[in-house]
């Protein structure tokens, strides 16, 4: 070995054993990162963020409770969002990937959850708004060719399987804002869409006095969707429809 190579190794070498005495001496080894579960429970956390905590909705917030809503419900929205037939940035990215085996795996963990509905609270509405809400929930306006909410989705509200949401203690601003998509085309689903239909035939006035009324009710714990309806639906629905 030339002396002049002898010497770039040797500074070489000196060079490391100074960086090795910089080093500090007997530190410990970084911890191994806390185990998580591969469950759904702990998968479904992401959704806290917005929906609160298992799905259950704080009732000041804008996103909807999904804890308890049926399977067949809970899974055409998640398909919607994929299709881009309904319109949310973060739920359009979220599930654009997913398979239908996943999404079914999602609504079904939501719908058997079992969650307390949060106490019933003023809806500001006068008497006569009152009045004309609880008249489209539970009778319709036949003579606008508009059913009685409770036709679809349920005696009590707590939605109808196979597919059928429960609307009570929703935020109003989310249910106001539901209605306001279907009337003007932002939301679809799967044709013959009927919640289009009956948001169309409604007045501004009667969506805010409907979303109001609705989201001022409560339920009882263990209260479940109805069984499928053994009569045809006042309209076809095709979201409704097995």
């Amino acid at each position: 070995m030339s002396a002049k190579l002898a010497g770039i190794v040797g500074a070489g070498v000196l060079g490391l054993v100074g960086l090795v005495g910089l080093l500090p001496v007997g530190r410990a080894a970084p911890p191994a990162p806390a185990a998580v579960e591969d469950t759904m429970a702990q998968r479904m956390q992401a959704c806290v963020v917005c929906h609160g905590q298992e799905g259950r909705a704080a009732r000041d917030g804008y996103y909807p409770r999904i804890a308890g809503k049926p399977e067949g419900y809970l899974f055409n929205q998640l398909a919607n969002f994929r299709e881009g037939r309904r319109h949310n940035r973060a739920m359009n990215h979220l599930m654009q990937r997913m398979s239908d085996d996943y999404l079914h795996a999602i609504a079904r963990w939501f719908a058997e959850l079992d969650l307390p509905y949060p106490p019933a609270q003023a809806h500001g509405l006068s008497a006569a708004q009152q009045r004309a809400a609880q008249r489209l929930v539970f009778e319709g306006a036949p003579e606008r060719r508009i059913p009685a909410c409770v036709s679809c989705h349920g005696a009590a509200m707590a939605g109808r399987l196979p597919a059928m949401p429960g609307l009570l203690a929703l935020p109003a601003d989310y249910l106001i804002g539901q209605l306001g998509a279907w009337r003007t085309g932002q939301r679809k689903a799967a044709a013959p869409d009927c919640m289009a239909e009956v948001a169309r035939r409604l007045t501004a006035e009667e969506v805010g006095a409907v979303a109001r009324w609705l989201s001022s009710q409560t339920l009882p714990l263990g209260t479940k969707p109805a069984a499928h309806a053994t009569e045809p639906l006042p309209l076809r629905c095709g979201s409704g429809e097995p």
